[in-house]
């Protein structure tokens, strides 16, 4: 079987887009706004090298709030592609995952509850059947309280990243005494942590 991390895209990848209010992100919808975090390259090459199957789930609701096309989120995944690629020839990801739905959307065949909606693990699960990755060994790294909860259910081990919503989430990760293994300042940090693991076994 293989070993997975499972990354969160925006915030964790992906630069977060400020949001109107004070403490608040917007959504990722123009293709000019797509930026790497600083390091993000060099972290997934570096897993890569570790053995880890790179697999990013991503909550993608913006499609169901009628704000972004299947088209468009495709130019934005492909924008990061190419960025990764600049960065870092060896970063390079196995599949991405998305759950276009919120129940509170406008597009109607998007606006239902889901099962592959992060905290839920439909994506994982998909994931898990595509590439026959184990559980117990992978990793989920993400920047919100739903990227923890969702490595929780699935019985992976938790990073949570300080970039994008990371900082306001660890306090409320930390109330809800959810399982976290590592906090990490970024995505370069994480997979050091989980370089020092390794070498530790």
């Amino acid at each position: 079987m293989n070993k997975a991390l499972f990354l969160d895209r925006d915030g964790t990848i992906l630069k977060e887009i400020p949001g109107n209010e004070p403490e608040t992100l917007g959504y990722l919808v123009r293709v000019e706004d797509v930026e790497l975090i600083d390091g993000s390259a060099a972290a997934i090459a570096a897993a890569r090298k570790l053995g880890y199957k790179i697999i990013i789930i991503t909550n993608q609701s913006a499609v169901a709030r009628g704000w972004l096309s299947l088209e468009e989120l495709d130019n934005i995944n492909n924008r990061m592609y190419s960025l990764l690629d600049s960065s870092d020839p060896n970063a390079k990801i196995d599949a991405l995952y998305f759950s276009p739905y919120h129940k509170e959307g406008t597009i109607e065949e998007y606006s239902i509850d889901h099962a592959s909606r992060k905290p839920d693990i439909g994506m994982i699960l998909d994931a898990k059947r595509d590439f026959d990755i184990d559980l117990n060994g992978s990793y989920m790294i993400g920047d919100a309280i739903s990227d923890m909860k969702c490595g929780e259910n699935a019985g992976l081990s938790n990073i949570l990243v300080e970039t994008g919503y990371g900082k306001m989430a660890k306090r409320k990760c930390l109330d809800e005494k959810l399982k976290i293994d590592f906090i990490a300042s970024n995505l370069k940090e994480a997979v050091e942590f989980i370089q020092k693991n390794e070498q530790n076994r």
